[in-house]
């Protein structure tokens, strides 16, 4: 969620640099589905308090194959300098879920504190829910897990990753560069609302 987080900075950095929102759909961006895909997959296996997962078979190929989805998406538009650096926060994730059988290692007490108090002592409990395992002493590359967290207080807070920070990052710093007044041909005339 701390994505969504990355939106009304990202807005405010694209106005005060002069851009404007129509300008956006200038760029192109190129298979956007597989974005729409990777994000419904991850819903689907997803941890939803005490239900869990609404898919909570394939959790494993499920997860790896959601960033995959991800990963063609950002290869697809790396012409776009923001995009190389959620990619930088997305190889961080896949590493360190890679290297924990698939699954992204999490702090209890960080989803704890972020609120997510179900979530954490399910956790606890069980060792494993939907793609999500528990962080341990025998977890591998910790550091990448989610162990940083927005406090309880803040709205749709919960336990992150420096993945998922340098993927919001990359996302905050797409609209000021998306909003700009995209460069015009050489040898064409100004726009009309442009003063010479």
């Amino acid at each position: 969620m701390i994505l969504l987080w990355a939106v009304p900075p990202g807005l405010i950095l694209g106005w005060l640099t002069g851009g404007r929102l129509r300008n956006i759909e200038s760029r192109r961006l190129r298979l956007g589905y597989l974005v729409a895909l990777a994000l419904l997959i991850q819903l689907l296996i997803f941890p939803l308090g005490r239900i869990g997962p609404l898919i909570p078979w394939g959790t494993v190929w499920f997860h790896l194959a959601s960033y995959g989805l991800l990963a063609f998406f950002l290869w697809g538009n790396r012409r776009h300098w923001p995009l190389l650096v959620m990619a930088v926060g997305l190889a961080a994730n896949l590493l360190v879920i890679a290297a924990n059988g698939g699954l992204m290692p999490a702090s209890p007490e960080a989803l704890s504190r972020g609120g997510a108090h179900r979530a954490a002592a399910a956790l606890e409990t069980h060792g494993q829910i939907g793609n999500v395992v528990r962080m341990d002493e025998t977890t591998r590359l910790s550091i990448l897990g989610d162990w940083l967290y927005l406090p309880e207080r803040v709205p749709l807070a919960t336990a992150f990753s420096l993945g998922d920070l340098a993927i919001a990052l990359g996302l905050m710093l797409f609209f000021p560069y998306a909003m700009r007044e995209p460069a015009a041909p050489e040898g064409s005339p100004p726009r009309a609302d442009q003063t010479p």
